[in-house]
């Protein structure tokens, strides 16, 4: 399909070893009812059969550009995973997009994915970052959901409106970058969304909060994601029992509050962004008392002065 104005987006996507997963997220992006521009693929020293299936692929498709970085040793999460991002993100121009992605090659997209979220952030202007939702198949090929809420989108498909993106500085170089995001695009004004419809659930194939190491190593690090973030306490606490009910049920959530734990007694550094860390918990806090719509709802309609103020800014220096 012949891209419209307005609606040329690249994906950048780091990744190690991910010969298990990849051909399904290769696959899956070729067959997009409107694919990218650009796929900028950063091969963070992988040593299976990832570079040779990556090989096959670019060569096939103009669009999918391969960047190699030299082997470190092990696979890297969180701020090891943004760090290549950036380095796929050396290797383009911003300004040339409309849209831009960190995508995981370890999901099955729907293929009209990305179709679909152009249109819905062409409607609405204040729309800065969206997603559909992940789901996994359970050990006996139940379709499950991953429970993200509608006010996030999620990090392993982190579509962006290229204006929102800048406008909030990029991403965090640090576990919990993919809330991060959320929260301060709100504080500028912006909306972000994730919607749960059959046309945008993609799976999973690496379930969320596992890791290299196992699972329960997953959840201790979201643990310390989110003392880094500066969430409060008491919502910390209310996730992480909610978390009990999935699986590894009990233990998973145990995790959590032992990674939080650990990071509080350690005073390990938290977030360089006071202002910012008191809007978060600010949110949190009235999320507890009267729902998390109804306290996005507020602060998205409190906030959207500050969206307008920025726009009539930027109108006028183009």
């Amino acid at each position: 399909m012949m891209k419209t104005n307005g609606r040329r987006y690249a994906l950048i996507s780091p990744c190690r070893n991910e010969a298990d997963y990849i051909r399904k997220t290769l696959d899956s992006v070729v067959a997009q009812s409107e694919p990218p521009t650009l796929w900028i693929i950063v091969d963070d020293g992988s040593t299976d059969s990832t570079p040779a299936i990556l090989e096959e692929y670019a060569s096939r498709h103009a669009w999918i550009k391969v960047v190699r970085k030299p082997d470190r040793g092990h696979r890297a999460v969180g701020p090891g995973v943004i760090e290549a991002f950036y380095a796929g993100m050396a290797h383009l121009s911003l300004g040339e997009f409309d849209f831009v992605c960190k995508l995981d090659v370890d999901l099955d997209l729907p293929p009209r994915y990305f179709e679909i979220l152009m249109t819905r952030m062409e409607a609405n202007p204040r729309l800065g970052s969206a997603s559909g939702k992940p789901y996994y198949r359970s050990r006996r090929g139940a379709w499950v959901s991953e429970k993200c809420g509608d006010e996030m989108s999620v990090g392993m498909t982190k579509f962006y409106r290229v204006k929102c993106f800048e406008d909030i500085g990029g991403f965090v170089r640090e576990v919990m970058w993919d809330g991060i995001d959320c929260h301060k695009s709100r504080q500028l004004g912006w909306i972000v969304r994730s919607w749960d419809e059959p046309d945008l659930q993609f799976e999973h194939l690496r379930p969320m909060g596992s890791s290299q190491q196992s699972i329960m190593t997953g959840r201790a690090r979201h643990g310390f994601g989110q003392y880094f973030m500066g969430s409060d306490p008491i919502y910390f606490i209310a996730t992480a029992v909610f978390r009990m009910t999935q699986w590894p049920y009990v233990v998973g959530g145990m995790a959590m509050i032992f990674g939080y734990a650990r990071a509080w007694l350690r005073r390990e550094p938290q977030l360089d962004d006071k202002v910012l860390r008191a809007f978060i918990q600010s949110y949190q806090r009235q999320a507890l008392f009267k729902g998390k719509a109804k306290a996005i709802a507020a602060i998205e309609a409190r906030q959207e002065r500050f969206w307008s103020d920025r726009v009539e800014k930027l109108q006028i220096i183009n």
